[in-house]
């Protein structure tokens, strides 16, 4: 039974890992593009909220204020480039590229394509997480063993928004209505997620809502804690958030799209 088990997860990953290399060599191909935006966009936070109004702002929990919120700039980044390749990108692929036909054309399975585009989406975040570390580090904003830590969270933060991404692509009549949750869910999660000032300044119902709901209060938690070498008493819950989210809407993906292109 458990060589049954072992043989099914390893054909699995086998097959994601033949659709996470299609699109990662596609991606080789604009490499030079695909790379500028992840080192522009923290540059112009750092520059602009970072040094520009952080010079007004006195320490927020005995950091200065371009150190909190270096962090979240990181962990934002990472949900942001994770959660758009495997909504748009994904949704591209399945709907006007017809990607998701020809792979389905070969052994590989409906599961192996979901999964690789989960992963592919959770490297994207990974690649924008390296990307912002190398500024940090250059800024002195960071420790390097603190980015070096910081580096394998956003990778399984990135999984998980990576999921989140693709139930929302599996169900989305057309593209146009991908703005909806990247309006109404990624827009106010970015900002009252504990990004730029400590979650404990909202009123406590909008807390627990956040710590609920919004899952980039947890991931900007642990590599906040990581970065400034301290510990979030919520800790515990921070990573059984991110591990169970993880698991559920990968799932959850793989049943929806089954659902939209197994008749």
């Amino acid at each position: 039974m458990r060589r049954k088990t072992g043989k099914k997860f390893r054909i699995l990953f086998i097959g994601a890992y033949h659709v996470w290399l299609r699109n990662a060599l596609v991606f080789r191909k604009n490499i030079r593009v695909n790379l500028l935006p992840p080192f522009i966009e923290p540059l112009l936070y750092l520059g602009a909220i970072g040094f520009g109004i952080g010079a007004y702002i006195t320490d927020i929990e005995g950091l200065p204020y371009v150190r909190f919120i270096a962090p979240a700039i990181l962990a934002a980044s990472v949900m942001n480039a994770s959660f758009f390749e495997c909504a748009y990108g994904t949704y591209v692929r399945m709907y006007y590229q017809k990607t998701f036909d020809a792979l389905l054309a070969t052994p590989i399975t409906i599961h192996e394509v979901i999964l690789g585009e989960i992963f592919w989406g959770a490297t994207r975040g990974l690649i924008s997480a390296l990307s912002i570390s190398i500024i940090l580090l250059l800024l002195g904003l960071a420790s390097p063993v603190g980015l070096l830590l910081a580096l394998p969270l956003s990778f399984v933060a990135g999984l998980l928004f990576s999921g989140i991404a693709a139930c929302f692509s599996a169900v989305s009549p057309s593209i146009d209505t991908i703005s909806y949750p990247a309006t109404l869910f990624i827009a106010p999660m970015f900002l009252f997620s504990g990004t730029f000032f400590p979650l404990h300044l909202l009123p406590w119902i909008v807390q627990i809502l956040a710590l609920i709901f919004l899952p980039l209060t947890h991931v900007v938690s642990l590599i906040r804690g990581l970065l400034t070498e301290s510990t979030d008493p919520l800790w515990a819950l921070n990573i059984t958030w991110i591990v169970l989210g993880t698991i559920v809407f990968s799932v959850l993906a793989i049943r929806l799209f089954e659902r939209r292109l197994i008749v």
